[in-house]
């Protein structure tokens, strides 16, 4: 066999290695290759080619760019009903302020489920959702970081709800807890709203395929309920039902989404449960958590009080006959309350809480918690008066965030509309 030219060895090396190496190294093998036997040198040639080729493949990999991974998604929401209080900011807001760091996040403020008790105030209604939303801003949500937007901003809520209505059966709506108790207040004259709250809710939360849903203990049967009626959606019009739908190959094949169909048209999510001791009770019953529907004014302290409203629902609120404080005396309900009131304000441990406020009179320890919720607060308005004050930002915001909503949300219901067999709308 003749030499092949030094042009010709460079020309076949593998890339990242130099130029005069390639050369010596070709000549070599060449120069070897002579001196065997034919089979031998096409099993010479053959492991030659194949150690070239794993090393460009290594070399190709290496340069590739690593792909990155899509971060687990959250979607969570408060209704514009009332005021945002304490119990709202600490059991939810904050939390999700943490949550946007590590989460692909969705929070939005969910004002279809304010209207059905079926009497809303249509002016409340528009005042409230505007400032629930720049109460999220306010309290630490990042537009930078999470998808801030209004329920009603994204039709496919209103859309997904009746297709998934008409997969789920009624005996699972009439064995809800929230519904049965404030049925039987209401008699008569409850709303259909009022039995459909959870199956839109589980629109909202199969809408944007969550990873995960924060929900407090008393929402976590609708959360329950949401994977029933997910995976019952799925049983009814998914795996090989929806893959019959199409052709077996090419475009025609792939959902509306994109992605190819059967398997799961809907995504089954899991509770996000915080952690405890960020539940705030009642300021007149320890033994209720705050509440907006509550028609006691005194009974919570809301994000936006004033100094002097605070220092008066604090100074009224209910305490016990016992000496000294404590945390988790079942006896003494409120002095739980209040200490974790005051451990969230101050962001201290129980341990230091108690050491700094546990041989206090309640005389003694409602100034201390007035000035702890009053401090804390005092930032949060102070920017929630920045955001409603600048023209424009607010309704910014929650346009570039139902935008991002809609995004994710019409390629969900389209893959339900397509799995249940309703005709493609034209672009």
């Amino acid at each position: 066999l003749a030499l092949a030219p030094p042009r010709a060895a460079v020309a076949v090396a593998p890339r990242g290695v130099a130029a005069s190496t390639r050369c010596a190294t070709t000549m070599t093998c060449s120069a070897a290759r002579r001196h065997l036997p034919s089979p031998s040198r096409r099993a010479f040639a053959s492991r030659a080619t194949a150690s070239a080729s794993a090393e460009a493949a290594a070399e190709t990999a290496a340069e590739a760019p690593a792909k990155t991974e899509r971060r687990k998604r959250v979607l969570s929401g408060v209704q514009p009903t009332g005021s945002i209080h304490l119990g709202n900011y600490f059991g939810a807001i904050k939390n999700w302020v943490d949550l946007q760091e590590e989460f692909d996040a969705f929070y939005c403020v969910v004002d279809l489920h304010a209207i059905t008790p079926g009497n809303h105030d249509a002016a409340a209604l528009k005042a409230s959702t505007r400032s629930s939303a720049a109460i999220y801003l306010a309290a630490g949500l990042d537009p930078e970081k999470s998808n801030v937007f209004v329920q009603s901003h994204v039709a496919a809520h209103s859309e997904l709800c009746w297709l998934l209505n008409c997969a789920t059966p009624i005996g699972w709506l009439e064995k809800m807890i929230q519904f049965k108790e404030k049925a039987r207040k209401a008699g008569e004259d409850v709303s259909v709203g009022l039995l459909d709250y959870p199956v839109l809710m589980a629109a909202d939360i199969l809408l944007y395929n969550a990873d995960v849903v924060p929900v407090g203990e008393d929402q976590r049967q609708h959360l329950e309920l949401t994977r029933d009626v997910a995976a019952r959606v799925n049983n009814l019009y998914g795996g090989n039902k929806w893959k019959k739908l199409g052709p077996k190959k090419g475009d025609g094949a792939r959902a509306p989404s994109g992605r190819f169909r059967g398997g799961d048209v809907l995504k089954v999510p899991e509770a996000y449960i915080p952690k405890a001791g960020a539940r705030v009770m009642s300021l007149t019953d320890g033994t209720s958590k705050m509440s907006k529907s509550n028609p006691a004014e005194g009974s919570r302290i809301n994000v936006l009080d004033s100094p002097d409203e605070i220092a008066k629902k604090i100074k009224r609120c209910k305490t016990d006959a016992f000496e000294g404080l404590e945390f988790r005396n079942p006896d003494r309900p409120e002095a739980t309350n209040l200490l974790t009131m005051y451990q969230l304000c101050t962001e201290l441990s129980e341990e230091e809480v108690i050491a700094a406020c546990g041989d206090m009179r309640w005389g003694d320890f409602k100034p201390a918690l007035t000035e702890a919720v009053i401090e804390h607060l005092r930032p949060i308005q102070s920017r929630y008066d920045e955001i409603v004050s600048e023209e424009g930002y607010l309704d910014g915001v929650l346009k570039r965030g139902a935008d991002a909503a809609n995004e994710v949300a019409e390629k969900t219901v389209a893959d339900v509309r397509d799995a249940m067999g309703f005709l493609p709308r034209s672009a």
